[in-house]
């Protein structure tokens, strides 16, 4: 009987080890703490922190247009390449990322494919950081034949991950997880599944950052160095995936992070952000002072990717957008000078426009966020004046009329970043089933009960269709949950052109 049991229990443990989330079961700390504080960046705490503070001060990316989607950064030792990552993670300082997924290369450990951290959390000196393990569960699926697995040798000895994740504790607000993913060897194929299965994994969501982690040129020749590095570059500004791919295979590119890059390519392009752009570049022997041959040399680079062409965010799909880029920078600054006019002098300022687009009655919602937290949000949903005077109106009317927040403090102003969305008219729909989740702002109203819900609510809170119309119901029209389904209540829908001084 004593034998039947320990079989019975011998066939269940690999009955689970043969399911695809056998393997989250074993292996995965509730803790993973760091393997390479104290060599490749600094384990105290200070020092660390110091550290990363002068390499931020020290580096002056160039603007880039529009919010970044991901960054490709180095991951060697602090002292060689930190300088250059700071080009990049200084660009992303502040933004309110709720995600973010690291792709970095195995060094030390062989396998096929992408093994995917499911859950726990990653310890550096700067403190633990969370796993996003409802994001890596849309990952690792119980198909047998995924190359989408968790392996955690592959996270065991493995530098390129971890070194990039002080740097993000620094530039990012609290309250962001991480998607923690080591790549293997990897067909183009593999990669093509890989961003795939990401894409579906972020849907609608606009608060996700991917990162990945590559060193470029390694060998012994500083010009060949600067001529490969070059070509490699050329070739990532291009957006071509698939010849970056097959140039790493041959050795005439080089990144020992390109699976990560190849599919960080692939999954931008997929979601429609398609300019990268090369934010610094250099080497080793740059950083040592020691350039010339038969030296051991490492190429560095860190380059961002966005979509700064003129298309509007509308439902996680781009269109063409009403504004152009000086249109939305005069809109910003309006609402900004309005807000600091009015709580120096009680007074509206005075303003005049010429822009025939800015002249149009349109609606329009001002949001002001302070330190990431939503600190007042006013609108008008009709369009009943011209645009340019919508905005001033509701810049003052969020900063000191919302009834949820105090009045704004003029010394509270430099902290605060502002967001227009400029809506179009307002549409009447049959019934729910005509509202798109992410594309519509939703207004609902039964008697004299209304709300509304901007469309961008449902990529910031990740809430289905259902979640989205029963709060906006019982949150904002103080209705039953379920009102939506009633016939008696009418369904409006619009849709948003959004931008903000972070990303206009």
């Amino acid at each position: 009987m004593r034998f039947k049991i320990r079989e019975f229990l011998l066939s269940g443990i690999i009955c689970v080890l043969m399911s695809g989330y056998g393997n989250l079961l074993f292996g995965a700390e509730d803790v993973k703490l760091p393997n390479f504080a104290g060599s490749f960046y600094p384990d105290d705490p200070q020092e660390l922190s110091k550290m990363i503070d002068g390499f931020l001060e020290k580096a002056n990316p160039p603007a880039v247009e529009g919010k970044i989607f991901a960054l490709i950064v180095p991951h060697a030792g602090y002292g060689f390449s930190g300088p250059t990552a700071a080009y990049g993670f200084k660009l992303i300082k502040g933004k309110p990322y709720k995600t973010v997924i690291v792709l970095a290369p195995s060094h030390r450990y062989a396998f096929m494919g992408a093994s995917v951290y499911p859950k726990g959390a990653f310890r550096t000196p700067l403190g633990d950081l969370q796993i996003d393990a409802g994001f890596t569960q849309k990952l690792l699926t119980k198909d047998k034949d995924s190359d989408i697995v968790f392996d955690p040798a592959a996270f065991k000895e493995e530098h390129s991950l971890e070194v990039e994740l002080p740097f993000l504790q620094k530039v990012l607000s609290n309250g962001w997880k991480l998607v923690p993913i080591v790549l293997g060897d990897c067909t183009l194929k593999s990669c093509e599944h890989l961003a795939e299965t990401l894409k579906s994994a972020i849907g609608n969501r606009t608060d996700v950052l991917v990162v990945a982690s590559t060193d470029m040129y390694h060998g012994y020749d500083y010009d060949e160095c600067e001529a490969t590095d070059a070509k490699t570059l050329d070739v990532m500004k291009k957006m071509d995936a698939e010849g970056l791919y097959y140039g790493v295979r041959d050795n005439s590119l080089q990144l020992c992070g390109g699976f990560g890059v190849v599919t960080t390519l692939m999954l931008s392009k997929k979601l429609g952000h398609n300019i990268l752009k090369v934010l610094n570049h250099t080497n080793s022997c740059v950083a040592t002072g020691k350039m010339q041959k038969g030296i051991w040399t490492v190429g560095y680079g860190a380059s961002a990717i966005d979509n700064n062409t003129k298309e509007a965010v509308v439902q996680g799909k781009k269109e063409e957008a009403m504004l152009d880029k000086q249109e939305r920078k005069k809109l910003l600054e309006l609402a900004r000078n309005s807000i600091e006019t009015y709580l120096k002098t009680n007074k509206k300022l005075e303003v005049s426009e010429t822009d025939p687009l800015l002249l149009k009655d349109m609606g329009a919602f001002v949001t002001l966020r302070e330190h990431d937290n939503l600190r007042g949000c006013i609108g008008n949903l009709t369009g009943s004046q011209p645009l340019y005077l919508t905005i001033r109106d509701m810049a003052v009317e969020a900063a000191t009329g919302d009834s949820r927040f105090p009045q704004v403090n003029p010394s509270e102003l430099k902290d605060i970043e502002i967001e227009i969305s400029v809506l179009s008219p307002m549409q009447k729909v049959n019934s729910a089933d005509d509202v798109e989740i992410g594309k519509h702002g939703v207004m609902v109203r039964r008697g004299y009960r209304s709300g509304v819900f901007l469309p961008q609510v449902a990529a910031e809170t990740g809430w289905s269709k259902e979640e989205f119309l029963s709060q906006l119901c019982s949150q904002k029209a103080g209705l039953p949950a379920d009102a939506w389904k009633d016939k008696s209540t009418d369904i409006y829908v619009f849709t948003a052109e959004v931008f903000s001084e972070g990303n206009y």
